[in-house]
């Protein structure tokens, strides 16, 4: 697997290439294997990041007047 995208499979928790796991259970496409097999910590990372943007952060409660 050196060339090409690689994935992480959420069924399996391994990194595989192109011809993998279905879309449905694989996160990805990453360009190396080293960055597919942190993917749960990228996904988190990414998450937090979004929960904590105050341009899209609906959970807000507007003040009331």
């Amino acid at each position: 697997m050196s060339e090409g995208k690689f994935y992480y499979c959420t069924k399996h928790e391994t990194v595989e290439g192109e011809q993998g796991c279905r879309a449905a259970d694989r996160l990805g496409p990453y360009d190396s294997a080293a960055e597919a097999s942190r993917a749960l910590e990228i996904a988190a990372e990414r998450t937090k990041d979004w929960d904590n943007d105050s341009n899209w952060n609906d959970d807000k409660t507007e003040p009331k007047e």
